[in-house]
């Protein structure tokens, strides 16, 4: 018997995650493996405010919003796989380690970040992930942080 991966849209992200625009840096998660792995796309455009100074005439994601993208991967997976969707869910980083960057993200790039969850289990609050953030297959990152999930009592 096959296990059916679940997907969050853009609607469900919205109620698990408390970031909006500019901020709200994940558009789809797919292939969600409970709270073990996922994969989250980020449509890359010309209109996000930090391509207006990184930098004129040569845009360039930020290398913290690609990692910030994938932690909020990490935070919709966890979010769908232990129902937090309307539930106030607050994530903060506590770590970002092994941090890499092999390739520029541009507009008109999908972003394709690859989640893993190395520590964390419902109920707990310190997780930690490992994540690879692709290009057509290229990768243009990869770290490994640790979050604080914080729910309002």
């Amino acid at each position: 018997m096959t296990e059916t991966l679940l997907r969050a849209d853009i609607q469900l992200i919205q109620r698990i995650l408390p970031h909006r625009y500019p901020f709200l840096l994940v558009d789809r998660v797919e292939e969600i493996d409970g709270y073990n792995s996922a994969v989250g796309i980020k449509n890359v455009s010309m209109n996000e405010p930090h391509f207006q100074g990184h930098f004129p005439g040569k845009p360039i994601m930020p290398g913290v919003t690609i990692i910030e993208a994938m932690a909020q991967t990490a935070a919709v997976m966890v979010g769908v796989a232990i129902d937090l969707a309307d539930k106030e869910l607050k994530v903060y980083f506590m770590a970002i380690d092994a941090c890499k960057f092999r390739r520029m993200v541009v507009p008109g790039d999908v972003l394709k970040m690859k989640l893993t969850t190395k520590r964390g289990k419902p109920g707990g609050k310190v997780w930690k992930f490992s994540g690879v953030a692709e290009v057509d297959g290229e990768m243009a990152a990869e770290a490994e942080f640790t979050a604080m999930m914080d729910l309002p009592a």
